[in-house]
């Protein structure tokens, strides 16, 4: 078998974790939701017999075109298809298999698009306020920055950053556009440590562009939509596995999970279940797997990753 060539795309995480949690039949089928670099999927594919599935989705035509060269050596490998994973269904009605015996998510960001300046991702690199996964289509962070009003921006970087400084950076961005846009990385970092003072102005950053990147991609909505739709696909005794990488995406996992387990629906004050609605995953890891020390030491991105999984009842 031919194997893809050594550059890296991306460090792929937890992987070890990923592949003795997700798989239950090495002639199984398997569908990963965020291909990115095709890390995990090189990993699965190392494990499974030469008859089992694998395919793919991501919203970056970039990382399609990598996945499709990577894993084409690769005699698992189906298809990989640029889609949001929120599309789940329409995705899988152009796949061969129509079920999944695992589905997994990464919902961080790939190491390729956090070094490249030009995607606009990072506060560490002057670039265009982008942030877009799917660079063909879609609203940009330099769109948000502009359009929204103060009060709309501050909520944007406390809901979804979870910033206390988030009104004042907000009052900060409408005072400094109405002299000029804001349309680069290094233009909003600026406004930002301009507000917020050592120790604290990396933290904010980050919080800041976490917020803006979730916005624009729309992922607490995708990540939503996906997780029961997610379960529908799966066989009896598949799995679901996710890796968040920060509270609110792990909280919306953890919930889902917790629900999903439970059943029933009903007020807690009935005396007995009326809703009839029976659990459909059994969760396994009551508490979200880390990495381990060695790994963050080798992948410092790796340190808030949280990975949580259930199996199909």
């Amino acid at each position: 078998m031919n194997r893809p060539g050594r550059e890296v795309y991306h460090l792929p995480v937890m992987v070890t974790e990923v592949v003795g949690l997700l798989v239950t039949k090495v002639d199984g089928t398997y569908l990963d939701l965020t291909a990115g670099g095709g890390g995990h999927l090189k990993a699965l594919a190392e494990v499974l017999d030469e008859k089992a599935g694998l395919y793919a989705v991501d919203r970056d035509p970039a990382a399609v075109q990598w996945v499709e060269r990577a894993l084409a050596g690769f005699l698992q490998f189906k298809k990989v298809i640029k889609a949001a994973f929120g599309d789940i269904a329409g995705v899988v009605a152009q796949f061969e298999e129509k079920t999944f015996d695992g589905i997994f998510l990464d919902l961080g960001l790939s190491s390729r698009q956090v070094d490249e300046g030009e995607r606009g991702f990072s506060f560490q690199s002057d670039g265009p306020l982008d942030m877009r996964f799917d660079t063909e289509t879609g609203t940009t962070a330099a769109d948000l920055i502009n359009i929204l009003d103060e009060r709309e921006l501050g909520k944007l970087f406390k809901t979804f950053g979870e910033e206390k400084l988030a009104s004042k950076i907000a009052r900060a961005v409408v005072r400094e556009r109405q002299k000029k846009m804001i349309l680069t990385t290094a233009q909003l970092r600026e406004i930002v440590l301009e507000v917020v003072r050592p120790p604290y102005q990396i933290k904010s950053l980050a919080r800041v562009f976490q917020a803006l990147r979730m916005a624009v991609n729309r992922e607490l909505e995708e990540l939503q939509k996906v997780l029961p739709a997610a379960v529908t696909l799966l066989r009896p005794g598949g799995r679901l596995a996710v890796i968040s990488y920060h509270s609110l995406e792990d909280r919306t996992v953890k919930n889902f999970f917790q629900q999903a387990a439970r059943g029933c629906v009903c007020p807690p004050h009935l005396p007995q279940c009326v809703c009839g609605q029976k659990p459909s995953l059994r969760i396994l890891t009551k508490k979200p797997v880390t990495p381990q020390k060695s790994e963050i030491e080798k992948n410092s991105r790796a340190r808030s990753a949280r990975l949580r999984v259930a199996e199909k009842i």
